[in-house]
């Protein structure tokens, strides 16, 4: 059992909705983006989204590419990431931490290595959005038997036809994304969510996260409310990139946190 599927397992257990949490890796340099990364789980963060900074990130909006910016800017690789992630195992064992990205870093390092790498730096699941099924044997199924979780997107236009190739090789939770276009483009709504969250689920017994437009503890809370849990990216980056000290980002995100574990 990874340790997403034990994170899981103990919220059923205690009837309580997951928060995920969204940071870029060394945004804005690795110092600060590992405190705030260390003191996550202390606010009520379940799960660690961490995203590789990447040149061309296709799906983020405007926060998300700034923050890869400055990563890159700060000199953030992806031999500094798993650092990351290795430090951040040195103090905590059980949060679980899935790296977010794009194929392009982990093809140039070679997936087989990247996989052994990966694990070894306490990377618990994947998500790649650039890899559709199509390209299972590229890297899904190879993480899978490195025991990492491959995590896939389903979005509004993923129809009846194509939601059963979606979750084919799909483990550790599906990221249901609740808006069409790119991250930070508008705000989640739960009416309009619930019925998408609830097809899915009638094809699948994984957890069904529901991510983008999420930006406010009563959106968290109305998101979570319809599905196992939610995520929140570009509102965590944008307190990061205004500078505020990491005890305040921490406390937005336990608003944030709170929200969720109260649906």
């Amino acid at each position: 059992m990874s340790r997403i599927d034990a994170k899981f397992a103990a919220l059923r257990a205690e009837n309580r909705k997951a928060f995920v949490a969204y940071l870029m890796a060394g945004d804005p340099d690795e110092a600060r983006c590992l405190e705030v990364m260390r003191g996550l789980p202390g606010a009520g963060v379940d799960v660690i989204e961490m995203g590789l900074p990447f040149t061309d990130p296709m799906a983020d909006g405007p926060t998300i590419q700034r923050a890869g910016q400055r990563a890159l800017a700060a000199g953030m690789t992806l031999d500094k990431t798993l650092a990351m992630a290795r430090a951040f195992r040195e103090e905590d064992d059980t949060t679980p931490i899935v790296l977010m990205g794009y194929y392009n870093p982990i093809y140039n390092r070679g997936v087989a290595r990247f996989l052994d790498d990966a694990k070894a730096a306490g990377i618990d699941g994947l998500i790649v959005v650039d890899l559709p099924p199509e390209e299972d044997d590229e890297l899904c199924l190879p993480a899978q038997a490195a025991g990492l979780n491959f995590i896939r997107l389903a979005t509004p236009t993923t129809d009846d036809k194509r939601l059963p190739r979606v979750l084919q090789n799909t483990s550790g939770f599906v990221y249901y994304v609740s808006i069409t276009g790119i991250t930070g483009a508008a705000e989640a709504q739960a009416d309009a969510v619930a019925p998408e969250v609830a097809r899915i689920k009638a094809s699948t017994d994984l957890p069904v996260i529901v991510g983008f437009g999420v930006r406010t503890p009563e959106t968290a809370q109305a998101i979570a409310s319809i599905a196992d849990g939610c995520v929140v990216g570009s509102a965590i980056v944008d307190q990061i990139a205004s500078g505020a000290p990491v005890a305040e980002v921490l406390d937005f995100v336990r608003g944030l946190t709170e929200g969720a574990h109260r649906a």
